[in-house]
């Protein structure tokens, strides 16, 4: 499926870097540029571009203000913003994605215009890859509602979701349920609550500011979660995570202990893991392994960890994004006895590592993005 993109930035420069980079991407059809939200806003209504790439810091119009804007349209394309790695951007970038920014790239710093242009070609190109599928699948999505619920009185509630036997874990099947395991490896002494385990990626901060803020601050459990994002943004979002839950949200440390009631964010740039110390307390440990799935955070090096540190004792999350991070983790928390929970396909903005935990057959519990927080609390619950 071809995409047209309009190109927003206020520098000249950027104007031919982004629009040189798109068009080295198959399928990508630059459209237009305009140099400020309010041009922006007249070529949108004009030339119809199924996707923008939006600056953040522009004159007359800011990003925000041009998004907010763009959120309005009765037919809005989709939008990608290119942000600084400054305090201000990263919080600006966490507003944007919250008012429905499909995803974010930061800006290179300054060097020469070729490697500018491979970073920007490499960093838009899967985005615009996952934006195009996710766009397939919506229109996919509505087809089928359409068909299914023609003739039916409004108001019936929604389907539930079907899953193919052939990709259906027995867990999923009808009547059966895994109950959470709750015994150690011979020689663990571990008494402390169960374990939130939480992996996500693009769509990542619109989906946790809906999950988190629903979760009681008497859980009883840490949540510990890695989100795909550079360093200094996950400090934003923690930030701005932190102001709208019950939980307590921060920035993970090195060698602290995770307690019940607070959510432990990766910072970008850097793995988080869970190890055990002689007497049995958890601890997390950050580290600069090498990136797994191009990542760094990553989910799996996280599940592992916990896999191998802590058997039996989590409860793990699969929420919207690209590729297949997590599943490989999940595929070893099970077996230990781990509870696992995969977002739906109609509220992921991005499908790819839900998909692939259901692919593989691991996925508990199937539920849309509502229901997240809901299913984290009773599987804690149950785990007590």
């Amino acid at each position: 499926m071809s995409l047209r993109v309009l190109v927003v930035d206020d520098t000249a420069v950027f104007r031919k870097l982004i629009s040189e980079a798109l068009t080295g991407i198959p399928d990508v059809e630059v459209c237009g540029t305009a140099s400020n939200g309010k041009l922006a806003l007249a070529r949108i209504e004009t030339i119809r571009p199924s996707l923008v790439t939006l600056d953040m810091e522009m004159p007359e119009m800011n990003g925000l203000e041009t998004l907010e804007a763009i959120s309005k349209m009765a037919a809005a394309p989709g939008v990608i913003m290119l942000s600084s790695g400054t305090s201000r951007g990263t919080q600006a970038t966490m507003k944007a994605l919250e008012l429905g920014a499909f995803d974010f790239v930061a800006k290179p710093e300054a060097g020469d215009e070729e490697t500018t242009l491979l970073k920007l070609r490499s960093a838009l190109a899967p985005r615009l890859v996952a934006f195009a599928r996710q766009r397939e699948i919506r229109q996919m999505l509505s087809h089928t509602y359409r068909r299914e619920t023609a003739g039916m009185e409004v108001g019936c509630g929604t389907a539930e979701l079907r899953i193919p036997p052939e990709t259906a874990s027995p867990q999923q099947r009808p009547g059966t349920r895994a109950p959470l395991a709750r015994t150690l490896h011979a020689g663990m002494k571990f008494s402390g609550p169960p374990l939130v385990l939480m992996g996500v990626s693009t769509g990542g901060p619109r989906a946790l500011a809906e999950v988190l803020p629903a979760i009681p601050a008497d859980l009883g459990a840490p949540i510990l979660i890695v989100q795909h994002m550079p360093p200094l943004f996950t400090a934003a979002l923690a930030q701005s995570l932190q102001a709208k839950c019950q939980l307590r949200v921060k920035e993970a440390e090195d060698g602290e202990a995770p307690v019940a009631g607070c959510v432990y964010l990766a910072p970008g740039g850097r793995h988080m893991t869970l190890m055990a110390s002689p007497l049995g307390k958890a601890l997390i440990r950050l580290c600069d392994l090498p990136p797994e799935h191009g990542c760094r955070p990553a989910v799996d090096v996280l599940f592992r960890s916990v896999a191998n540190a802590f058997p039996q004792r989590s409860i793990a999350v699969i929420l919207t994004g690209m590729g297949s991070d997590g599943t490989a983790g999940v595929r070893e928390l099970k077996r230990s006895g781990c509870i696992s929970i995969a977002q739906d396909e109609a509220t992921s903005t991005v499908f790819g590592m839900p998909r692939e935990l259901i692919r593989a057959g691991i996925a508990d519990h199937v539920v849309p993005l509502s229901r997240v927080a809901a299913e984290i609390v009773r599987q804690v619950r149950d785990a007590k």
